[in-house]
């Protein structure tokens, strides 16, 4: 049998293999698992629950809480379907949200706001997505004419729509209620014997 001496230096010889992990998987649970752990990060009630547990107390968590900022390079932000994480990870980095965070108002807050953004996304999307109009160049104005006894030409812009309360009273009045005053009984009457 060989001595300790001698099994440390055949372990330091170049020639003896070294031992390396090899993921079965080739790190697709890994993958799969931090995925997860940051979509969570998009509830606030879950980041609360983290402060609340004092996670955010230990300085190997909040390491780790900086190692998952490579989500937020394109090969990998394509995977997330929850974008909020992001901003709430980037949050997160923060101390003073970090302890803000335990207070149950501050997770009310947090969540409204988020509704209220999910809510509007639409509207707060098209406003920076469509094109606006470019302003129409002003037109130099002619000098003013000289005023005479002759009457005002008319303008030839086309004169203002109506409202739709004009529309109302240009349509034609088929209704019931104002078929009985124009003399037109349509109801349906018992005929006597």
């Amino acid at each position: 049998m060989a001595s300790p001496e001698e099994m440390n230096d055949a372990s330091d010889t170049p020639s003896s293999p070294k031992i390396t992990y090899k993921d079965p998987d080739d790190g697709r649970q890994r993958f799969l698992l931090e995925l997860e752990f940051i979509q969570c990060l998009a509830n606030p009630t879950y980041i609360h629950y983290l402060a609340q547990n004092r996670y955010f107390e230990d300085e190997a968590f909040i390491e780790y809480l900086k190692y998952l900022q490579y989500w937020q390079r394109p090969e990998y932000i394509k995977f997330i379907m929850y974008p909020h994480c992001l901003y709430f990870l980037e949050l997160l980095q923060n101390p003073n949200f970090r302890s803000a965070m335990a207070h149950p108002a501050n997770k009310e807050l947090a969540h409204r706001q988020q509704f209220y953004y999910w809510k509007n996304y639409r509207n707060n999307r098209l406003k920076h997505i469509l094109p606006r109009p470019l302003p129409e160049p002003m037109a130099p104005q002619p000098p003013p004419v000289p005023s005479s006894s002759l009457p005002p030409a008319p303008s030839a812009t086309a004169a203002p729509s109506p409202s739709p309360m004009q529309y109302n009273n240009m349509l034609a009045k088929n209704e019931t209620r104002n078929m009985v005053s124009a003399g037109i009984d349509r109801r349906k009457r018992k005929k006597g014997p």
